[in-house]
């Protein structure tokens, strides 16, 4: 019996002790195998992955796992062999940690923003750093999903339930949900401290790209505190919009990000879709009522921007501004 679901700690023996009082005299071994597949690239992961976690406690468990995964050993795929405790918490553990990494980033993009630095070269500038690495030092305005929000808090309950204080991790929840409110906060700045009576349109609703998935996307956090402050909002999202009007029905749903745009007095980029990463800048700067653009996942160059004649506000660099909007 192989689990693949993330589960959490001590799963694997609950399991064991069910099946030994339900069939005591079957013989079976319990093991568990967490996967670590991305939405939107699940396939080439499964087929290509970084490593294979097999925990289990037997040596007949373990032959039947090797012979199973037998195509990627060959293929020279990492296979680290432990108990079952340890194949559980290694897939809580891997996740907590990217999550520390995007909100450490994020923090050092606040202070970016403060001391005038610019967060993508500190990213590039630590992210060369062999220990440190380049992967997850995107600054934006905080993860979601179906994974990062939903393991770091059952690591946090696991780690409470055992006494054994996990503070950097239940730091991490608690910034990352405080940073989601914060960027409506930095998209009515930008706006000149209020979006009352304002149109602000809305690139981008999924949690990440190449998915449908809405579940914990900081854009739930986000436009509802926008519409609250009484912004009206025309959003488009490539994949998530049939999900994300069950969700904000009150948002007008929009076609395209050209449609979106028209005449809005901001346009707010919120999620990476490879087809915002090359907007008709000229277009969307004759359309906007007011040519600012708020981009919370740093996807152009402020350079590029101030040419196409659009006031730029992005994440942890400085912002370039219209001298109109610079005096506000």
């Amino acid at each position: 019996v192989v689990t693949k679901s993330t589960v959490p700690v001590g799963t694997g023996r609950e399991v064991a002790a069910i099946l030994r009082r339900v069939c005591p005299s079957g013989d079976f071994d319990v093991a568990s195998n967490p996967e670590f597949l991305r939405e939107g690239s699940a396939i080439e992961d499964f087929m290509r992955p970084d490593r294979v976690v097999i925990g289990a406690d037997g040596d007949r468990a373990r032959e039947v796992m090797r012979q199973l995964y037998r195509p990627l050993y060959l293929s020279e795929t990492p296979m680290l062999f432990t108990d079952i405790e340890t194949a559980e918490l290694i897939k809580y553990a891997a996740n907590a940690f990217l999550a520390t990494k995007i909100t450490f980033i994020n923090e050092i993009a606040d202070l970016c923003e403060r001391v005038g630095a610019d967060v993508q070269d500190v990213a590039s500038g630590i992210g060369l750093d062999g220990r440190i690495g380049r992967k997850f030092l995107h600054a934006g305005p905080g993860f979601g999903g179906s994974c990062f929000p939903k393991d770091c808090k059952a690591l946090v309950r696991t780690a409470r339930e055992a006494a054994a204080d996990l503070a950097i991790v239940e730091t991490v929840v608690q910034v990352n949900e405080a940073r989601k409110t914060r960027m409506a906060d930095k998209i009515i700045a930008a706006c000149g401290g209020t979006v009352a009576s304002k149109t602000i349109a809305v690139l981008g609703l999924t949690f990440k790209p190449n998915t449908d998935d809405m579940r914990d996307s900081p854009s739930l956090a986000i436009l509802p505190r926008l519409a609250a402050a009484g912004a009206a909002i025309r959003a488009f999202d490539p994949a998530g919009i049939d999900e994300a009007r069950n969700l904000m029905p009150d948002l007008v749903y929009c076609d395209d990000a050209y449609e979106a745009a028209e005449g809005a007095d901001a346009l707010v980029l919120l999620t990476e879709w490879n087809e915002f990463r090359a907007l008709d800048l000229a277009r969307i700067e004759r359309l906007l009522a007011e040519p600012l653009v708020i981009d919370l996942r740093n996807v152009y160059r402020p350079a590029e921007m101030a040419a196409a004649g659009l006031s730029y506000v992005s994440i942890g660099r400085p912002p370039r501004l219209s001298p109109a909007l610079a005096s506000q």
